[in-house]
């Protein structure tokens, strides 16, 4: 018998509520960008660049892609930790956090 063999089990990629079992969304909305740091090697930023004279579009340069995360928090103070233990590799990326408006509360049917 093991504690994690079902799908509920453990920190899934269930898209769920998360580890701790709460329920509906509290607290705040917030986004957290992720972008390679600068002077690391950016492959899918150079293609993007290279790309866009061959669809006409021309000075454009220093092209970056990252990734944008977007979440609901209850306690906002934890997401730099968050952040650095998951969302980005602080070796190599750069990440923004970026509050946004405060989630209302659900109310039961």
């Amino acid at each position: 018998m093991s504690a994690s063999a079902g799908p509920s089990g453990g920190a899934g990629p269930s898209g769920g509520a998360g580890p701790s079992g709460g329920a509906g969304p509290s607290g705040v909305r917030a986004r957290v960008l992720v972008r390679p740091k600068e002077g690391i090697l950016d492959p899918q930023g150079q293609a993007v660049e290279r790309a866009l004279p061959a669809l006409g579009f021309t000075g454009v340069s220093g092209v970056r892609v990252g990734r944008l995360i977007e979440l609901e928090i209850a306690d906002p103070a934890v997401l730099p930790e968050i952040c650095e233990r998951l969302l980005a590799n602080p070796l190599i990326e750069d990440y923004e956090i970026e509050p946004a408006n405060p989630v209302a509360p659900t109310q039961p049917a």
